[in-house]
């Protein structure tokens, strides 16, 4: 993009625009570039030679990964007084729940939110009790949450040409048309939260797991959500922008690549409600679901409430397991980790293991893994990359004439997803001096494999111009002036796509119904990788192995 396209894109006008000032300050604060996990990643991937183990730990359950499914898994079994079990945090510890600290100001690297779980997904509910995030009734029909983790007023806005509007799309912005095609389509998902199959299951449930396994509507996953929206008459632009926008957020690719099952799920199953918020309202931390993680990390005794790791007998390992085999007695996992002076290894057996890693990992990293059923050449989703770039902010830049800040703030017709806002949770009667603004984009423009490709050779530049988009369209060159600096995370493999036919995929199915020696437990065997889904999979190991 040339400079003079740049300042238009960025809305910038009269002088400013005229000495491109506000362009160049783009290029002046420091920018950071992280590649969570990449280097112990490609040792994986490259099958480089390891040094000798230099430890040797025994326990009686291992848990590979300290993702949403680790952590749920690690957390399950101490609250069923399973004392002797260890985590290997993986080459990311937290995974998509990571997050970041600028001063006092936290901010997630991954994942922000969690909505309200419906009445199918008891574990999160039982989980958000133990936590104290619910406060009364989990397991009632509208449970009581405390109000300091649900997302505050205002939520979200959109940017529709140079306007902020209320909420994620507002009929009030759209033209006749496509206000009547919005207000169809949720009166058609209305239907579809309701509907239920011939074994009584709702059609659409959170987890997947718990939906009706009705032929009539496994069919949906034969065509794509576009396809689909085509065939039932959805065609108002807007419409279609926003729900491509939906598919984009939750799963990494557009609608014409995720299937009509998976884009209809989206909405149907998410039924969660509260006594005390509105219906679709979501909780959220500064960090992110960072703090969820920090909770369900001291819940299981994997740290301390001051986030010490020393303890005589640790249950939290630094590292990656780069094998995973079957032995007599067991399991054993050769580990690595980064140590002052290179690269360290030790080893872990086990009676039991628990593989809570991707499976574009676990395939790398479980020897033999064709016995379980699952060839990643054949069955592995494919996996979208992501771009999490956090702004750190001395203060907030101005907004339009009459605009209000957002918790969410998405600007129309982006290829971009938004960004949040990430003191929006704050309770004092001023708004705070510092802010980080989390902007989004998942790469969805190009092939999984292109842009893995594109991340890995483009300049720190390129990175920032692609980051900032949404920014840059929201406030111009005044943001520049606020932003101490930034700093972009490459998730080349941030999660998986639920393409047309994912459920019917025999090797997920094979790997969610294990029951030996190693268990499974990923967002991944779900088909899209989302907290409440992989925290299934991981509460389901764990109980096996506490019934066992």
């Amino acid at each position: 993009m040339d400079r003079r396209n740049f300042l238009l894109a960025a809305g910038v006008t009269g002088a400013a625009a005229a000495s491109g000032a506000g362009f160049w300050r783009w290029l002046e604060f420091p920018t950071e570039i992280r590649s969570p996990g990449r280097q112990l990643g490609h040792l994986l991937r490259d099958r480089q030679a390891n040094p000798p183990p230099r430890a040797h730990y025994r326990t009686d359950v291992l848990i590979l990964g300290s993702g949403a499914a680790g952590l749920t898994a690690a957390w399950r079994l101490a609250k069923s007084g399973h004392s002797r079990f260890i985590v290997v945090g993986g080459p990311e510890p937290r995974g998509n729940l990571a997050s970041g600290i600028a001063g006092e100001a936290r901010y997630p690297t991954g994942a922000h939110y969690l909505p309200l779980p419906s009445r199918e997904s008891t574990h999160i509910r039982e989980m958000l009790e133990d936590l104290g995030i619910i406060l009364d009734g989990a397991q009632a029909e509208r449970p009581y949450y405390d109000e300091r983790h649900v997302v505050h007023a205002p939520e979200s806005r959109l940017l529709i040409d140079g306007v902020w509007h209320d909420g994620v799309l507002p009929a009030s912005a759209l033209p006749a048309a496509g206000s009547a095609e919005h207000q169809r389509f949720f009166s058609h998902v209305d239907e579809l939260a309701l509907a239920r199959g011939s074994d009584g299951k709702r059609a659409f449930a959170m987890p997947i797991a718990a939906s009706s396994a009705d032929a009539q509507w496994r069919a949906l996953d034969a065509l794509s959500f576009a396809a689909w929206l085509e065939r039932e008459g959805y065609r108002s632009a807007a419409l279609r922008w926003y729900l491509d926008y939906t598919c984009r957020d939750d799963y990494g690719r557009g609608a014409d690549q995720v299937s009509a099952y998976a884009g209809l799920h989206y909405f149907a199953s998410r039924a969660g409600d509260a006594r005390n918020a509105e219906r679709g309202a979501v909780l959220t931390w500064p960090a992110g679901l960072g703090a969820l993680a920090d909770r369900l990390a001291q819940a299981a005794g994997l740290i301390r409430a001051d986030r010490s790791d020393a303890r005589p007998a640790p249950r939290l390992l630094d590292g990656t397991a780069v094998s995973l085999r079957q032995i007599r007695a067991g399991v054993e996992a050769l580990c690595v980790t980064q140590g002052a002076g290179g690269l360290e290894s030790y080893v872990v057996t086990a009676r039991r293991a628990i593989c809570a890693m991707p499976l574009h990992a676990a395939g790398r990293v479980v020897e033999a893994m064709q016995d379980f059923g699952f060839d990643p050449g054949e069955h592995l989703p494919a996996q979208a990359p992501w771009l999490v770039s956090n702004f750190v902010l001395s203060r907030f830049p101005a907004e339009l004439p009459g605009a209000t800040l957002a918790w969410d703030n998405i600007v129309l017709g982006s290829s971009s997803l938004g960004y949040v806002v990430s003191t929006h949770q704050d309770l004092r009667v001023g708004p705070p001096p510092r802010t980080v603004f989390t902007a989004y984009h998942a790469l969805a423009e190009m092939s999984p494999g292109a842009a893995r490709e594109w991340m890995t050779r483009a300049s720190p530049a390129e990175l920032l111009e692609l980051a900032s988009a949404d920014l840059r369209t929201a406030y111009g060159w005044k943001l520049a002036a606020c932003c101490e600096r930034a700093e972009i995370a490459l998730r080349g493999h941030g999660m998986a796509v639920p393409a047309p036919g994912y459920l019917s995929n025999r090797g997920l199915q094979a790997l969610r119904e294990a029951d030996g020696r190693i268990l499974f437990a990923h967002g991944d065997l779900s088909g899209y990788s989302v907290f409440e889904e992989a925290a299934w999979w991981g509460d389901r190991c764990a109980r096996r192995i506490s019934s066992a």
